[in-house]
């Protein structure tokens, strides 16, 4: 009995593992005037399904995502938002033919995703460590 529990700890602790390491494989990242230094995973949500559309300060989201076939793009729907990204293209196309929304801009690349989110004030996205720059702000995720 013991040493099945010792091996389900284990299990655990390396499925635990194996989580904050992937996710620290890229980051959430904002315009640089963009007010805020953390949100949560409910906030990220919201901006992501595009029910949140401005910002505490009144100014308006630009949110980029990748691909929906992109590596970055289904890790960061799956382990971030917890959903899967048909979830979130279901979502943005009942928004766009309804008329009462639109689907975020996607971008092609992570480079193209950093010069976005540094050109646009307002916007967020998300982007691959390696990409980081001064010119973008990271986003803590609390």
């Amino acid at each position: 009995m013991f040493k099945i529990k010792a091996f389900l700890c284990l299990i655990l602790f390396f499925l635990m593992i194996g989580k904050t390491h992937a996710s620290e494989h890229y980051k959430v990242i904002v315009n640089s005037d963009v007010g805020l230094e953390s949100v949560t995973a409910n906030v990220l949500r919201a901006i992501f399904s595009m029910r949140m559309k401005t910002w505490q300060d009144g100014k308006l989201i630009r949110v980029y995502v990748l691909p929906d076939d992109h590596e970055l793009h289904q890790t960061f729907s799956k382990e971030t938002l917890n959903v899967f990204p048909y979830q979130l293209r279901s979502t943005w196309d009942r928004l766009v033919f309804s008329g009462t929304g639109q689907a975020p801009t996607t971008v092609s690349s992570n480079e193209e995703m950093l010069q976005k989110i540094a050109n646009t004030p307002g916007s967020i996205g998300y982007l691959e460590t390696i990409y980081l720059n001064d010119d973008v702000k990271v986003l803590q995720i609390k």
